[in-house]
């Protein structure tokens, strides 16, 4: 999975840059789902997920763990501060800087895509270690 999201997220690096509006509803789906992690509350941070992650994770709990165990810095940090955004129609690529629990630094890349009724939806986060080459 984690290779698919990276893919999506590069093919998204290479599209034009994201309309103002559209990065500042991107960052506040991600900041709202970072604050559920932060509140440990599963079921505001699983409701940010699109509906291939919740194909794959059917339940908040589920979804909870494996962030919680493959995504530790996004579970928990020291800082997240949003980077540089790019879209590609209705799929927007939100760079996001983590400095984790144990003060280390990684690059997150958060994609989403607007849904049928509008909102948008995570559907992927790519992890990469601050300086580490893809």
């Amino acid at each position: 999975m984690r290779a698919i999201a990276f893919i999506a997220a590069i093919l998204f690096a290479l599209a034009s840059p994201a309309a103002a509006d559209d990065v500042g509803a991107a960052q506040a789906v991600i900041r709202a789902q970072e604050q559920a992690f932060g509140r440990d509350d599963a079921a505001a941070a699983y409701s940010h997920a699109a509906p291939a992650i919740r194909q794959i994770f059917p339940q908040a709990d589920i979804f909870m763990s494996m962030v919680q165990n493959q995504y530790a810095p996004v579970y928990r940090h020291r800082s997240f501060e949003f980077g540089e955004a790019r879209s590609d129609g209705d799929r927007i690529a939100q760079r996001v800087h983590i400095v984790d629990a144990k003060g280390e630094a990684w690059e997150a890349l958060y994609t989403l895509e607007r849904q049928a009724d509008g909102s948008l939806k995570i559907t992927g986060c790519s992890l990469l270690k601050a300086g580490q080459s893809v």
